[in-house]
């Protein structure tokens, strides 16, 4: 039997909680943690000269990033970890650990004192902060994408499932509907000083909400049958099997996610290369990524109920060849044309082809794994794509730049994902037999 075959197969369990419920208590999570990764990104500028101050104003904006890059480091962990608690006890319990840690993560960066008032506590402070928010991010997407699958019907998991990317493109919105609205009602020094805050602390009245909802719904029906089946025949745990017999399928799984993460990060990192590169106000690049968020919110769920009609690979490779050939040309046109017309122009067609790769890639990476370690394998898989391969792209970015003496040269390592995701999905169709 195929993996896609054993992993997809409908339970006949009795589902107590609607589906409705179910995507909602999964997806909140996902929009904050979202939401949180954009306002860091977008208020990189500020969050540098906070914490990382330089007389080398480009010094501070690449420590800025690399502390966010780094604390991509630790995913992998947390996908291990909370992966595997997930394949145990219950995906249920798993997402509530996730949005509890998340929620601390947050609550330091909203309240942690400049380095002007504590010293070098305060970038450390922040430094564990994000390291939080990493380690409980690595297990939120298996957990959450697994939770909403495991209870829809099979015709419609590719568009259930795409609601988990949906929910990004909904903390974008967020995001950059609070850094447009700052941005133009605050001048610099305030911002500086405090307004880059306030968007921190709504997303603290957010993560309470969530925990209430992920606590009153119920425990996936395929993960309740699949774990009576193991308490009669039980086996060694998750992460040893996925890292003993189960290598060839993490591999694709992670190839796969390249480009979808190189493109997500490379977006977000868009408000900063429009105001250094392009020299275009800070609402300009807020206001792109705002048609961005609202891009991937509508056109993801879209594209993912198609998938389940037309074929999922297909629609992949399409997006990820467009990629290739529309890279380059993009960022050309944006520096031979620079304004906000060609800024929203260029960052919502860098969108809709995100949104189109994006929507069947979380039904397609679940199908690869079986039921006993899909959460530990896609967000191991996922984990890994995200911390090698996506939080680093805007520090990557700017040292590109500079290397290259050139500012297109994003698109280089964008051309270059592209190519690596192709090879991985021709893999998954080769050699797991998926579609």
């Amino acid at each position: 039997m195929s993996t896609s075959t054993a992993s997809s197969m409908d339970v006949p369990v009795q589902r107590q909680s609607s589906l409705p419920c179910v995507i909602g208590a999964a997806l909140i999570g996902n929009t904050l943690e979202w939401f949180d990764l954009s306002i860091y990104a977008y208020f990189a500028l500020a969050i540098g000269k906070t914490f990382f101050p330089s007389q080398d104003a480009a010094l501070s904006l690449l420590l800025a990033f690399a502390t966010f890059g780094i604390s991509f480091l630790i995913r992998p962990v947390g996908a291990l970890v909370l992966g595997a608690y997930a394949d145990r006890a219950g995906r249920k319990k798993s997402l509530t650990i996730s949005l509890s840690m998340m929620l601390a993560g947050t609550f330091l960066i909203a309240v942690m004192p400049s380095y002007a008032a504590i010293g070098v506590v305060a970038p450390i402070g922040i430094l564990l902060a994000r390291l939080m928010q990493g380690f409980s991010a690595g297990g939120e997407f298996g957990s959450s994408t697994a939770f909403m699958m495991e209870h829809a019907p099979k015709k419609l998991r590719s568009f259930v499932a795409s609601l988990q990317f949906a929910s990004q493109g909904l903390g974008v919105v967020l995001a950059s509907l609070f850094g447009y609205f700052l941005s133009v009602n605050l001048n610099p020094s305030s911002m500086q000083e405090w307004g880059w805050r306030i968007p921190f602390f709504f997303g603290l009245t957010i993560a309470p909400i969530g925990l209430y909802i992920r606590n009153t719904v119920d425990e996936s029906p395929e993960f309740e049958q699949a774990h009576q089946h193991d308490r009669h025949h039980p086996e060694t745990a998750p992460p040893a099997v996925l890292l003993r017999s189960q290598k060839l399928f993490l591999l694709i799984a992670v190839g796969i996610i390249i480009i979808s993460t190189a493109s997500t990060f490379l977006i977000k990192y868009m408000p900063t290369y429009a105001e250094e590169n392009l020299k275009l106000p800070a609402s300009s690049g807020f206001l792109a990524t705002l048609i961005a968020g609202l891009v991937l919110t509508f056109v993801t769920p879209l594209t993912g109920y198609f998938a389940d009609r037309l074929g999922r690979l297909r629609i992949m490779l399409c997006a990820a060849v467009l990629y290739i050939g529309l890279a380059y040309p993009f960022f050309y046109w944006i520096n031979a044309h620079p304004g906000k017309a060609s800024l929203i122009e260029v960052v919502a067609l860098l969108s809709l082809l995100k949104a189109v790769y994006f929507a069947p890639l979380p039904s397609f990476v679940a199908d690869i794994f079986p039921t006993s370690s899909r959460v530990t394998g896609m967000s191991l898989s996922y984990s890994i794509g995200v911390s090698v391969f996506g939080g680093f792209v805007p520090a990557i970015s700017i040292f590109l730049i500079k290397v290259c003496a050139t500012p297109v040269a994003p698109s280089f390592y964008l051309i270059l994902a592209s190519a690596l995701s192709i090879g991985a999905l021709l893999a998954a169709r080769f050699k797991l037999r998926l579609r």
